[in-house]
Order: C-alpha cells, then structure tokens, then sequence
C-alpha cells in the first residue's frame, strides 16, 4: 500500500489531541501500519495546533512534507486555509468545520474574517476536493472534533477504515458520560 497522509490543523482547545489520537487508534484497528506526531505550540494561548499523521508500507517518520497531504482535516476556516495552501497535494481533499476563532490579526483589524465562500473558491482554484462540515445544535461546542470525524467516516476518506474501528477507537480513549454522549454524536451523524 502506498503511503497516505493527513494534516490536522485548529486552533488549542477545539481537540485537535483528541481528533489525532481516534484517527490514529482507528487505523491500528483496521490493521494498518500508522505514525503520527502533534505539534501542541500555543494550544493553551488559543494558538495553531496541528498533528501528522502518516499511514502505510514502510513509514519511518511522521513528518508530512509540504504539498504532500492527501487530507487536511481542519476545526477552524482561518487554519483550514492555510493548511491546505501549505500542505494538500493536487487533488487532495480538505473537509473542515465551519467555525471561526479569530486569529489575532482579524481581531486587530489588519485582516478580514475569512468566509467558506473564499475557501471554496480557493479548492476550486487548485483543484482541491472539499468538504464543509457543520452541524446545527451541536451540544457542546467542544464535540466539533466528533462532528468532523463522523463526516470523514460518512464521506469515506481513509480508505479501509470502517464506522466500527472509528468507534472502537473512542472506546479505548473515552469512558463513562464522555464516551456515550461523543459516541451517541459519533453515530447520530455518521
């Protein structure tokens, strides 16, 4: 099997840890050989976060090279942008969640709030595959992460892992409330 590779990008305290290490577990269980790495920098400041994950024969580090990302998954439109102008490869797909944590320059003022319209048009552009995901009364805001995976269940985009391995993933990582109500989410929406 020839290698495949995800970026993950969102700004700290959306789960970024948490969305890496399902997809991570979830892959061990359909029996593929998976490495990843997160970089947590200003996670705790409201900062970028993201993690690598790399998957297939013969993988020695979990480094993504730019422009090499067959899915950028992102849980903020600012970071969805620039991971995949930095990371996606021709024909790649970015699935992301439409939220908004303003980076501080659109704070200050200096740039504008980027829309999904812009994004859009920016895949289009580049021949980018996309996927916008959003879910209307969503719980609790900190289920993004669960709302997003349910979609790259749904959607299909890594191949060979199954609805079961995504939830057995959850069932090692979570526990007792936690575990049912992001399941009960899990599979509302996948």
């Amino acid at each position: 099997m020839k290698t495949f590779n995800i970026y993950i990008s969102g700004v700290g305290g959306q789960g970024i840890g948490l969305l890496s290490e399902i997809l991570l577990r979830a892959l061990d269980h359909a029996g593929k050989n998976a490495i990843g790495v997160d970089t947590h920098g200003l996670a705790q400041r409201g900062g970028m976060v993201a993690s690598q994950i790399r998957f297939g024969e013969k993988i020695y580090s979990p480094i993504i090279s730019r422009h090499n990302a067959d899915i950028v998954v992102s849980l903020e439109r600012h970071e969805a942008l620039r991971a995949a102008n930095s990371y996606l490869k021709p024909e790649g797909t970015l699935i992301y969640y439409d939220a908004c944590w303003q980076p501080l320059s659109v704070r200050l003022g200096k740039d504008k709030e980027l829309s999904c319209k812009e994004i859009e048009e920016y895949c289009n552009k580049n021949s980018f595959k996309h996927k916008r995901i959003v879910t209307a009364d969503l719980p609790d805001a900190r289920m993004q992460n669960i709302s997003l995976l349910a979609g790259i269940c749904r959607e299909k985009l890594i191949a060979g892992v199954e609805k079961e391995h995504y939830e057995s993933a959850m069932k090692d990582l979570l526990a007792g409330e936690m575990l049912d109500i992001n399941l009960g989410l899990f599979r509302e929406l996948s």
